[in-house]
């Protein structure tokens, strides 16, 4: 059906996000308009309203060379340029790591080329990213097709290089790689060693990022695609041929760079067996050919040890023929359609449910806060006017009364008051020793005793304990913070329980921190790091370039992690007490005014009916503002039309 195509869906996903920063900004006029405007709320929400402008669903390629991965990618995303975007004839395949996104920041096309070189240099590749001046930048024409898909042939480029200077780039093993030496003893490498592509594609313009990886070498040879690339990706597809089955490097790339994944139920991964037209024989019926298809890919759900379902045979090839000649039967029986129907119904709605957990859930828990407070104040105004209300013909003793009540009931909340401080004082030793765990400090002076004892050692095995040692600690530290962690949200979740029990505050509660996908990255970081340590190209590698690449591609990241962990949860403790003492203190406040209004009943009886009269008016305004919280918190509850089924990631 026309719609589940992916571009239809694509774009109703962006309709969708649009609806959600409308909603947003209408949540921050809301909070200005009725003066409930804070710092920090400012501030929370630009961040929000930055994210979902930066928002991007990225689904990444992953196939050995000759797979027709590129070819896939031009049949799905491409076709309507009537012709090969990207090269991916024969002889021309991705040499190196390929993003495909639109750069809204600068808001222009080009093409940036990271030359190879630069693998040489203490600088990963996101480091690179953060000053174009590194990159060889190439200016696209994006109203001709023709020069676009001139400009893209550049990324496959190679080059004549020494043996010796391809072996210190890591591109060449003399032991394995004899076959591709030229014959004045040159070896052809990439030129480039990453590409990053932006043109106005109205895909790429929704938020569409696709990274086109090289071969399993390649792969090897970039552990940051490992580490950072592809776990960050939404989707991988995986890409095997009809022609040539599931090889060894198919399944050390699967078992090393896709399978690793499935730790994350985040991270959709689809088998793709492409070129299933090389089994379309003209002497066999079309029964004969399904059962051959299918045969093929019960082999290589086999192999890889998943579900036959999970496995789509298409004719990248034919598909993207056929959608150029607009040839319907051609479409159908190339089966590209139904790998695009997958990305509308499973890949999407899984992105749109992160969306939902990340900035949809904490702007509606947000509102939320601002519904409950609206709605505590509205009660209490509701008890005041009915109390008021009661008053009207009593005599002075009865109000005397109530004042007296008042003030007591005053007296003991101030008391737990005290208390609730005391718990606080509690939770923000917890915290700290939380952020202690994850210092930076303490880590970077691992880091450089790390680096001086594997510089020190004479012996490969003490290189590689070096490697060990240090990832078992930080392992060990993350598994720590995790622990804190635990006992840091039990700690606060009894704060709020106590306190809403005690004072009937409704069901106030506090923002829980999570170190789970912190865990997650550091186990792929560690097993990424053991794979290293005990590969035979480490041992045979120059010690210099050992060390090097050690510390930019796997140290480097786990620094980031504890980066990010650290100010994650430095954010977490500053804020995870606001919504309770903003409640206490809207108690306090509303105590107080009781108790004003109260005192000057008591000395004039005309005070009774003005404030009666003044809350009335309160009342009033209270309904609007909750009306339009309501309001708005449908609009960011609202579903994609085409997710109706995924309604159960609502916010509550």
């Amino acid at each position: 059906m026309a719609a589940d195509r992916f571009t239809d869906q694509m774009q109703a996903y962006g309709k969708w996000k649009s609806t959600l920063a409308k909603a947003i900004i209408n949540y921050q006029s809301w909070l200005e308009k009725n003066q409930m405007s804070a710092a920090d709320l400012e501030l929370r929400i630009f961040e929000l309203l930055e994210q979902l402008k930066s928002d991007s669903l990225t689904i990444a390629f992953v196939a050995e060379f000759a797979r027709g991965k590129t070819e896939l990618i031009n049949a799905i995303f491409f076709s309507e340029y009537d012709r090969r975007l990207l090269p991916s004839e024969a002889g021309r395949t991705t040499m190196c790591p390929t993003e495909l996104f639109y750069d809204t920041a600068e808001n222009e096309s080009y093409i940036r080329l990271l030359p190879i070189e630069t693998r040489l240099e203490d600088t990963s590749i996101s480091e690179h990213k953060k000053n174009p001046i590194n990159w060889t930048n190439i200016n696209l024409n994006t109203s001709s097709s023709e020069e676009m898909a001139e400009a893209f042939r550049e990324v496959v480029n190679t080059k004549p290089v020494s043996q010796d200077q391809a072996h210190k780039l890591g591109l060449f093993d003399p032991e394995h790689d004899k076959g591709h030496i030229n014959q004045d003893g040159s070896v052809d490498i990439p030129m480039w060693r990453h590409a990053l592509i932006s043109f106005p594609h109205p895909l790429l313009k929704e938020g569409l990022n696709i990274l086109d990886t090289p071969g399993l070498n390649a792969m090897g040879a970039e552990p940051e695609l490992t580490l950072n690339m592809l776990p960050n990706a939404q989707a991988v597809i995986f890409v095997l041929a009809a022609d040539t089955g599931v090889t060894k490097s198919d399944m050390d790339m699967w078992t090393h760079h896709v399978k690793a994944l499935n730790a994350d139920a985040r991270h959709a991964r689809l088998v793709v067996l492409n070129k299933i037209d090389t089994l379309w024989d003209e002497l066999k019926d079309e029964g004969s050919i399904n059962s051959t298809i299918q045969a093929q890919c019960g082999t290589a759900a086999k192999m890889l040890d998943i579900d036959e379902k999970s496995v789509f045979p298409v004719s990248a090839q034919k598909g993207l023929l056929a959608k150029i000649r607009h040839d319907k039967e051609l479409v159908e029986k190339s089966n590209i359609l139904s790998l695009e129907t997958i990305l509308s119904t499973d890949i999407l709605p899984k992105k749109q449910e992160i969306v939902r957990d990340n900035i949809v859930g904490e702007i509606g828990s947000m509102v939320n806060q601002s519904r409950d407070l609206i709605s505590s104040r509205l009660n209490d105004a509701n008890k005041q006017l009915k109390e008021l209300q009661s008053l009207s013909g009593k005599n002075e003793d009865v109000i005397a009364h109530l004042l007296k009540k008042t003030r007591s009931e005053q007296a003991i909340y101030y008391k737990s008051v005290e208390s609730f401080q005391a718990n606080r004082k509690l939770f923000n030793e917890a915290h700290s020793e939380l952020l202690g765990i994850l210092s930076l400090n303490e880590l970077d002076q691992l880091m450089s005793k790390t680096r001086k004892t594997m510089a020190d050692t004479w012996t490969t095995v003490g290189l590689k304990n070096s490697m060990k040692a240090f990832f078992e600690v930080i392992t060990n530290t993350i598994k720590q913070a995790s622990e804190r962690t635990d006992k840091s949200n039990m700690l606060i979740q009894g704060i709020y329980r106590k306190f809403n029990a005690e004072h009937n505050l409704g069901n106030t509660k506090p923002k829980l921190f999570s170190m789970s996908k912190y865990k997650r990255h550091m186990e792929r970081l560690y097993h990424e790091a053991d794979a290293y340590r005990k590969s035979p190209v480490t041992t045979m590698t120059e010690q210099s370039f050992v060390i090097k690449k050690f510390f930019i591609s796997m140290v480097s990241h786990a620094r980031n992690t504890f980066f990010n962990a650290h100010h994650e949860a430095e954010t977490w403790g500053k804020a995870a007490m606001s919504p309770l003492v903003a409640r206490i203190k809207e108690h306090k406040d509303q105590m107080e005014k009781r108790l004003e209004s109260l005192r000057k009943i008591n000395e004039s009886r005309d005070t009774l009916q003005s404030r009666v009269a003044e809350l009335e008016r309160t009342a009033g305004t209270l309904n609007s503002q909750l009306a339009d919280l309501n309001l708005l918190m449908d609009t960011l509850n609202q579903p994609l039309d085409s997710f109706i089924d995924n309604d159960s990631a609502r916010v509550a």
